[in-house]
């Protein structure tokens, strides 16, 4: 086995309140009597933090953090725990000897093809034990991650690819096909010519006898056909390449903290997607401050579900990098099906399962959940959108587990905030910043910071906020100002620091002069026993300027009219906030990770009112 470096702890140690933290980069340490530097956006000195009163003792105000490649992470699991399992995908397990040397072998494959240090190699990877280890892999090489979702079309595969200039792309056969109508017939002289190598491997590859024999059956059954010109146009089966012994070949010395690990594309609902700079230190802090915050977790013995996808920066960091820290079993999921979920939940007893809203919403309307044994369920920590508090209670009430809503975005790897688990929660909030975070609410036009229960910007300073876009300086400039990450989401903070986030800033609806907030109107929708999911948005009305919108999905066997839905919600809501249109769906659409798309939802409606007058309707 390869050496594996110091024997560190698998955690750092924790500062007690008001210690500083070891790195001389990290932020201040957010002990309540400690001043923030001032800010010309009028953000003042002395952040009072009030929500460091609301912290259980178990939490400390400060975390010590390493100058780590995220990679230390994998390197004190193998030394401490090298025979548990590290990985278990479909009735197959990795120890963290087996994922630790995997690693080892791509990154010596990917330096005998010639990347080096500092290249950047995308991973279009579902949730598999390649993409664990791809991950660590290129990171190992010295390479720069760059998560790619399999759902791209080319449009949007070709951009990220282009904009990355990604010089290795490590995918599936499924998308080979896409992918080699992006690179062209002559990759050297088509749009990608720095994309020089595609490494392709199988679902097959990850699984157990005799599904990886019967798997390829069953692909040609569905018609699917792999015609992949390996040993052509940079084309490598990723098999072969790990299988490769690369004697003369030595791995670079792992990158330091403040040097780039990953580029995580944001999923483009503003726009065209943009590369967040992560760097290890980035990953490394947020990782800890989950840690911290999950302090009954035990080193060895959690199962983590992953049923979000790990190329979503979520996945990545609460789930595969928290899982590597806590030597954890990562159980994966190529997809989010309630059955499948249900059903491993019962087999494999998983104790932390961190997911979307809708995901939660869905098995608790589950047919099967009331006799499923979700008892082992400890932790769940919800991102991505609202979390209604009858989802809470409902899956709280069948798991006997801890759901917290917590916030969080790209830019800041990604999270800022959460309700304490074992402590004081307010049902309905973010709760309140992670150790070493500051969170302020300022006046989005002049910058000003607004006073206890005021609605203004939410912005963010912390270990986790990303070093900026790749290749966008303009960009980066527009919220990264001071140190501090303008998030575009409105929020407020009450006299205990505890945040409620209202909606981001583009989605306020304004009828009338009045301002609405499509998450308030969809937390009266759910209330109602017949909601099964709700997206309000503004559409366009020539006496109001906007009107609301909402469109629902109900839960199986109910059925409610539109009067119904009004009267419920004028009970419940001022006049000019209530719905003035309904419509009723099957589905709404979503995301990779369950966010439901109102960007999306808007676009059909503008097309459906395109067509609609085509007609002369």
């Amino acid at each position: 086995m390869e050496p594996l470096g110091p024997q560190d702890p698998l955690l750092p140690e924790q500062s007690s309140a008001g210690d500083s933290p070891a790195d001389a980069s990290a932020e201040p340490p957010l002990d309540s009597s400690v001043e923030a530097p001032s800010s010309p956006l009028g953000v003042t000195a002395g952040l009072a933090r009030p929500w460091l009163r609301h912290y259980p003792k178990e939490i400390a105000h400060s975390i010590k953090y390493p100058n780590y490649n995220i990679v230390q992470f994998l390197i004190n699991a193998v030394n401490h725990y090298p025979d548990h399992t590290a990985v278990h995908f479909m009735g197959k397990t990795m120890t963290y000897r087996e994922l630790h040397t995997g690693a080892v072998r791509l990154a010596n494959g990917l330096i005998s093809l010639g990347v080096a240090k500092g290249e950047r190699v995308a991973i279009m990877l579902p949730n598999c034990p390649q993409a664990v280890v791809s991950y660590y892999g290129v990171l190992l090489a010295g390479a720069v991650v760059v998560q790619t979702n399999p759902m791209y079309v080319e449009r949007e595969l070709e951009h990220q690819l282009s904009d990355s200039g990604a010089v290795a792309i490590i995918t599936v056969d499924l998308l080979y096909a896409r992918l080699s109508r992006v690179r062209g017939n002559q990759p050297k002289e088509g749009p990608l010519p720095q994309l020089k190598h595609a490494i392709i491997t199988s679902i097959k590859d990850g699984l157990p006898f005799p599904k990886n024999i019967l798997y390829p059956i069953k692909q040609r059954k569905d018609g699917f056909r792999a015609d992949i010109p390996y040993g052509s146009y940079g084309v490598v089966a990723y098999k072969r390449l790990i299988a490769m012994k690369h004697q003369s070949i030595e791995l670079p010395e792992l990158a330091e903290g403040s040097e780039l690990a990953a580029l995580q594309y944001t999923g483009g609902t503003t726009g065209t997607p943009k590369g967040v700079m992560l760097t290890h230190r980035n990953l490394v802090a947020n990782t800890l401050q989950i840690s911290a915050w999950c302090y009954k977790a035990e080193d060895g013995k959690e199962r983590f579900l992953a049923a979000m996808p790990l190329f979503h920066v979520f996945g990545l960091t609460v789930l595969m990098n928290m899982s590597v820290l806590r030597a954890g079993m990562l159980i994966l999921l190529p997809r989010f099906e309630p059955d499948t979920v249900l059903q491993t939940i019962s087999q494999l007893h998983p104790t932390i399962f961190p997911g979307a809203p809708t995901m939660y919403v869905a098995l608790i309307n589950h047919k099967a959940a009331a006799k499923a044994n979700l008892s082992s369920i400890n932790v769940c920590v919800s991102g991505s959108a609202g979390l209604p508090l009858e989802v809470q209670e409902q899956f709280e009430s069948l798991t006997g587990g801890r759901l917290i809503e917590g916030y969080g975005l790209t830019e800041a790897s990604p999270v800022t905030h959460a309700n304490p688990l074992w402590g004081t929660r307010k049902i309905g909030t973010i709760g309140v910043p992670f150790p070493d975070t500051d969170a302020v609410v300022v006046d989005p036009a002049t910058g000003e910071q607004l006073p206890v229960g005021e609605l203004g910007e939410l912005i963010v300073r912390g270990p986790q906020v990303m070093k900026g876009y790749w290749n966008k300086p303009e960009e980066t400039a527009k919220v990264l100002r001071d140190g501090w990450l303008y998030t575009g989401d409105l929020a407020t903070m009450d006299e205990d620091g505890y945040f409620t986030i209202m909606d981001r800033i583009k989605d306020i609806i304004i009828a009338g002069g009045f301002n609405i907030y499509p998450r308030e109107v969809e937390e009266v929708l759910f209330e109602h026993p017949a909601v099964r999911e709700a997206a309000v948005v503004g559409v366009k009305d020539a006496y109001r300027g906007e009107t609301v919108k909402a469109f629902i999905v109900l839960k199986e066997g109910w059925q409610v009219s539109r009067s119904q839905l009004d009267r419920w919600c004028r009970e419940r809501l001022a006049a000019y906030k209530v719905p003035h249109h309904y419509t009723f769906r099957e589905t709404l659409p979503k995301s990779m990770i369950g966010k439901v798309l109102r960007r999306k939802l808007l676009e059909e409606e503008a097309e459906t009112k395109r067509s609609a007058e085509d007609k002369g309707e």
